[in-house]
């Protein structure tokens, strides 16, 4: 594809990329056996399984958070380990720790590593600002490098793998809240709402029946890892590029930057948000059997891509404006027209 980066899709890819957009309609249909609603919740988490990334799921206790990722799990037949965080848990009750054994050949007593719950495909980490930043950091580190170091050893987090962290916006007590440089590790701030009318009285009648839903894989592992490679490959065209870097510098404060952005940013996001929105439209695409990135795939991601990665001053803060409300404006403002990019890159070269 002229004028796009990425490598060139070859047959059996566009194939497989069909194939996946309508292996999302079956896992939608799977996972709604069991979840009612949250469609797009559901969307968001898959495209960052799909994205090698990871989630930062934000909501009230009871929104069926853990029951979701225990879901999609077993409906992409991957191992689930949930964590529930507390001011007392350590790193090692994360990743593992060092047990003195005796060794069955040599009758010897030596340290062996016991791996942890983070040894798992997909890891729910609950509450994650209940916990110290060092049992944080400890996590954070292991979503970073995909391993473990314990003894002088590197231990290999088997693939792929995936952390959906959940916390609750409402306690501010006893809370440790993540420090921006972590939060920018998390591809998406994913918000969980309430259900509508009609879907609340929806899950009352599943839930308090007597009937349990029977979840069918869809996916395989293998096929999972497949994918995620497949996504580095989609073709994405200059003037994506373009409106993405215009999008994403437009929330940093300084000249040139929207008005609005000037009065209630005290800090924009940083390159890490490029990055998590190319990768995340590609995913998108193809989750929905389009090889080929487009306009909507960038808007429809901005507000988890962006929304943990600004800060807001006083006067927003005293105005009730939240970073969403930074971001909707940003999409009414910068112009997405590509013609307008095209003619721009013309000019630079």
């Amino acid at each position: 594809m002229a004028g796009s980066s990425g490598e060139k899709l070859e047959h059996g890819d566009v194939e497989a990329v069909r194939r996946l957009g309508a292996a999302r309609q079956q896992l939608v249909g799977e996972l709604h056996k069991a979840i009612v609603g949250m469609e797009e919740v559901i969307d968001e988490v898959l495209i960052c399984i799909f994205s090698k990334g990871h989630g930062l799921l934000e909501g009230v206790p009871g929104l069926a958070k853990t029951l979701l990722v225990s879901s999609i799990a077993r409906t992409l037949s991957l191992k689930f380990h949930r964590i529930q965080f507390t001011p007392d848990l350590m790193p090692s009750d994360i990743t593992g720790t060092e047990v003195l054994q005796d060794d069955p050949v040599t009758g010897q007593r030596k340290f062996m590593f016991s791996k942890g719950p983070i040894f798992t495909h997909i890891l729910l980490a609950d509450e994650i600002n209940r916990t110290p930043p060092k049992t944080q950091a400890a996590l954070l580190e292991a979503m970073q490098e995909k391993m473990v170091s314990a003894g002088g050893e590197d231990f290999q987090l088997e693939l792929p793998f995936f952390v959906l962290a959940t916390q609750n916006p409402l306690e501010q007590e006893g809370t440790y809240p993540l420090p921006e440089a972590q939060l920018d590790r998390f591809m998406f701030k994913i918000k969980v709402g309430y259900p509508s009318r009609d879907e609340e009285i929806a899950i009352m009648r599943s839930v308090t029946g007597s009937t349990e839903p029977d979840l069918q894989p869809v996916l395989s592992q293998e096929a999972i890892l497949h994918l995620q490679d497949l996504v580095r490959r989609v073709p994405v065209a200059d003037h994506i590029f373009q409106y993405v870097a215009s999008l994403v510098r437009a929330t940093r404060p300084e000249a040139g930057a929207p008005g609005f952005v000037n009065d209630w940013v005290s800090f924009g996001a940083g390159p890490r948000a490029c990055m998590n929105m190319i990768i995340g439209a590609k995913a998108r695409a193809i989750l929905r059997g389009r090889y080929h990135v487009a306009i909507e795939d960038v808007q429809a991601l901005a507000l988890p891509v962006m929304r943990h990665r600004m800060g807001l001053n006083f006067a927003a803060q005293s105005e009730g404006v939240t970073t969403d409300h930074v971001v909707r404006k940003l999409l009414d403002s910068i112009p997405s027209d590509e013609k307008l990019y095209q003619r721009e890159t013309a000019a630079v070269a």
